[in-house]
């Protein structure tokens, strides 16, 4: 069952969601738009459509595979490599196996996360690629 923080977070967007319950396993990758809920199991990658998608992940929930959205709320369980190129929220019961790309970040006490951190902006991107370019500059070749 959803607890109230987990129906309060970030972007809850009306209409449009789609649920995997508790009691089914989805065993393939999804694209979706909207809202997207996982109570249940996915074996496959989830992607979002689009730059307002939602995906929340909740207690008892598990993906294996590859995430890559805009906004998440994550409090189950993610065995993969998770990419949320907004906002990310982690809660208390949070279990990520993998690394984590996430612009902006909320992670609650105990969640868990097995893997490494990174952020990333396209103002990030765009300091790294001038930081690289102007290094290519100065190297002499030979």
């Amino acid at each position: 069952m959803r607890n109230r923080r987990e129906s309060m977070a970030i972007g809850a967007s009306s209409g449009n969601t789609t649920l995997i319950s508790s009691e089914t396993t989805i065993t393939g990758d999804i694209t979706f738009t909207g809202q997207l809920d996982i109570e249940g199991t996915v074996n496959g990658s989830v992607q979002a459509a689009s730059g307002d998608a939602v995906l929340r992940v909740v207690s008892g929930g598990r993906v294996a595979g590859e995430i890559k959205v805009p906004h998440a709320t994550v409090n189950g369980k993610v065995e993969g490599d998770l990419h949320s190129s907004e906002r990310l929220v982690l809660s208390e019961q949070a279990v990520i196996d993998g690394d984590v790309y996430y612009n902006l970040i909320e992670m609650a006490a105990g969640a868990k996360v097995n893997g490494g951190l990174r952020h990333s902006s396209n103002v990030a991107d765009d300091l790294a690629a001038k930081r690289e370019a102007k290094a290519a500059e100065a190297t002499p070749s030979s």
